[in-house]
């Protein structure tokens, strides 16, 4: 889990994103300034959180996208102050994606009038543990549920044929809503009839729910059963590890898991432009960042390319 420090340097640039999106409507200029400074608090949160992935949690590809946004961060502040005026959009976009995922990273729980009210991390963790627990059990698993480190009841007991307790415990990034809060930003920050914008989240929202199911019910089960226990000797060595029980671990999760989420994310965005091609302009101007070419993905992806509209328009399909 993030440090207090983290969540309230995520907090910070996400608060500057808003307020540098606001101000763009009325004074342009202070609104490009504030947004400049707003992506360099964008990268110095990656740049701190970086090592995080990689000495905590062994994550190689988190901590090489961590480190590779410090550089594409500071290159979309820079970019932003020379002219480049629609990234005000993407701008606009991560506001509403922290503003949508860090209350469940942050939030505590608290009570009001003598009635305790949970965590809303603690919430949207039960939900995904029971389904994951339904689908463990419609395969013919019955791992016990224990309470986890956290004191939530999210972790998952399994006993090898040799007596070795293994425990899998589901946290805040097992739930799919990092990847629910980026394309929900996405969509929250185009010009777009809300009908359609809707459409595009019933689209898309399942799938990755669905999507998260599978992967947390596939590594449950692989670590939890042992089916990969394969090249123990190198994994343990390439991550560092010295357990022999965590190869399986490893494997489906930091390996296989995370490669294939890359993929799954590319099929769900254009899942999502074909609903709202609106979104093309935002993901023209990523592939920019990250490659410093101009690309027209509507003609490449045979698409509509929508005009921009203003609030509250409506176009030939509502």
């Amino acid at each position: 889990m993030p440090s207090p420090a983290s969540n309230a340097l995520a907090w910070a640039a996400v608060v500057a994103f808003g307020v540098g999106a606001l101000l763009w409507q009325r004074r342009r200029e202070t609104g490009r300034s504030v947004l400049v400074v707003s992506w360099a608090l964008f990268a110095v949160f990656w740049a701190q959180l970086a090592p995080h992935f990689w000495v905590a949690k062994r994550s190689f590809i988190e901590a090489g996208l961590s480190a590779l946004a410090v550089p594409l961060c500071l290159y979309a502040g820079y970019t932003l102050w020379q002219g480049r005026d629609s990234l005000v959009a993407l701008s606009r976009a991560v506001a509403w994606m922290g503003l949508i995922y860090l209350p469940f990273e942050t939030v505590p729980a608290f009570s009001v009038a003598g009635v305790s009210v949970p965590a809303p991390r603690a919430a949207l963790i039960g939900v995904v543990t029971d389904q994951t627990m339904w689908v463990m059990k419609t395969l013919g698993h019955h791992p016990e549920l224990v309470r986890g480190d956290q004191g939530y009841l999210n972790t998952f007991r399994f006993v090898t044929p040799e007596g070795h307790v293994i425990l899998f415990s589901l946290v805040l990034a097992c739930t799919g809503l990092g990847s629910i809060s980026i394309f929900a930003g996405l969509v929250a920050a185009v010009d777009a009839p809300l009908r359609r914008k809707l459409r595009g989240l019933a689209v898309v929202v399942p799938v990755i729910y669905a999507l998260n199911l599978a992967r947390t019910t596939f590594i449950g089960l692989v670590f939890g059963k042992q089916y990969m226990h394969w090249f123990a000797d190198a994994v343990l060595f390439l991550f560092d590890g010295s357990d022999p029980y965590k190869v399986s671990f490893y494997l489906s999760d930091r390996v296989i898991s995370q490669s294939l989420a890359v993929f799954a994310l590319v099929g769900v965005t254009y899942l999502l432009v074909r609903e709202l091609p609106e979104l093309l302009a935002l993901v023209e101007d990523a592939l920019f960042l990250l490659t410093r070419n101009e690309y027209d993905l509507a003609a490449a992806l045979d698409l509509p390319r929508q005009p921009a509209i203003t609030d509250g328009g409506v176009d030939a399909d509502d």
